[in-house]
């Protein structure tokens, strides 16, 4: 999907690690919820309250997931993160990300 329609758009920036990773908030009428964002090169981790999709609309990072090693991605590819779990990445190159919650 390329574009999303019919959407509420939260304007508050979700600003994170000094304003190297940002994203904005998505709400859909059926109360699913993305967020749109870019991330700086640079190394992060993140901790997961939900189930997530990543999925790179543009740009080249590795990414370590619970109990797996380190895997390079590239544009256009998209992981899985469980739950109540956290994951790190390596960003290579400015990454263009929507990230879609279960």
């Amino acid at each position: 999907m390329s574009k999303f329609e019919n959407v509420t758009i939260v304007k508050n920036a979700n600003i994170y690690f000094d304003g190297k990773v940002t994203s904005r908030t998505v709400e859909f009428s059926d109360g699913e919820i993305k967020s749109l964002g870019i991330m700086l090169p640079g190394e992060y981790t993140f901790a997961t309250n939900a189930a997530e999709i990543m999925e790179m609309m543009s740009g080249e990072l590795d990414v370590k997931l619970p109990n797996e090693e380190w895997k390079t991605l590239n544009t256009p590819e998209s992981f899985n993160v469980p739950a109540s779990s956290s994951f790190d990445v390596r960003v290579k190159t400015v990454t263009d990300y929507c990230c879609s919650y279960k």
